[in-house]
């Protein structure tokens, strides 16, 4: 059984999620999430985070997996060892919203994409998911490998931009681009599908493939992935000599010509 945890979340794009823990109480995290914690809870990194026992290799293997997912190969655990309750805060790396999932009422199981994991009560665990189907794995977005989070309890993931949570009816049906896609539950049929039409496959900006998602179950979607996000920025950053691609149109041209401009001078 998972530990009850109470939990807030804070900011708007830039989110943290402070968790309130009462005696004895324990969360686990991706390692170097941790944002603050209050005096009393005790930090420790391990390869078992449920204390469950078992061999070293079958540890070490759960290890592996877990890394293999896109998570660490470590688990941070935070457990408060005082007497009276004590807060521990996490924060991802990179600007998005956080999202609270209440594993019960997913049936126990989602399916993440990689390093969608932030944090989650005691009781819970990461793995690695394979698609089922050769398309999926070459063209969804996020390849062969995703993460399984199993459990009964509170789990906390993170993605960038606005987070979209949305029920499909049995038979139910709708496309999404393939970097769009956060978590579904494991009764969502996932597969891959190509974009109608050469023209628009070639020259409509959406790329080549979309993920089929069909129902019933619930889905999580991301409104800006991240490797979208780096793309733009890298897209803007200055290159050599001091040229930066520009857009197109007369904003672009009137930008060609000030860096020109400032390289003559």
């Amino acid at each position: 059984m998972a530990d009850v945890i109470d939990y807030k979340i804070i900011g708007d794009d830039l989110q943290a999620v402070i968790i309130t823990l009462d005696a004895g109480e324990r969360v686990i995290a991706e390692a170097g999430a941790m944002m603050y914690m209050q005096d009393g809870i005790r930090m420790d990194t391990t390869l078992d985070p449920n204390a469950q026992g078992g061999s070293m290799v079958g540890k070490l293997l759960g290890g592996a997996k877990r890394a293999l997912s896109g998570d660490s190969f470590f688990m941070t655990t935070f457990t408060n060892a005082a007497g009276v309750r004590r807060d521990v805060a996490f924060a991802a790396v990179t600007p998005g919203k956080i999202h609270p999932v209440d594993l019960k009422d997913w049936g126990g199981r989602i399916v993440a994409q990689r390093d969608a994991f932030l944090c989650g009560a005691r009781g819970m665990n990461v793995s690695v998911a394979f698609s089922r189907r050769l398309g999926a794995g070459f063209f969804g977005g996020e390849g062969f490998i995703l993460q399984r989070i199993e459990g009964d309890g509170l789990v906390f993931l993170h993605a960038s931009g606005t987070l979209c949570e949305m029920q499909l009816a049995g038979g139910e049906k709708i496309q999404v681009d393939t970097g769009c896609l956060v978590a579904f539950d494991e009764r969502v049929d996932y597969d891959i599908a190509m974009v109608p039409g050469i023209k628009t496959a070639l020259f409509g900006g959406e790329g080549l493939f979309f993920a089929t998602l069909t129902g019933p179950g619930r889905v999580i979607l991301q409104s800006m992935p991240f490797s979208r996000l780096a793309d733009r920025i890298l897209a803007s950053a200055p290159r050599a000599g001091g040229a930066r691609k520009e857009e197109g149109g007369l904003g672009g041209a009137l930008g060609l010509m000030g860096g020109l401009l400032n390289n003559r001078d």
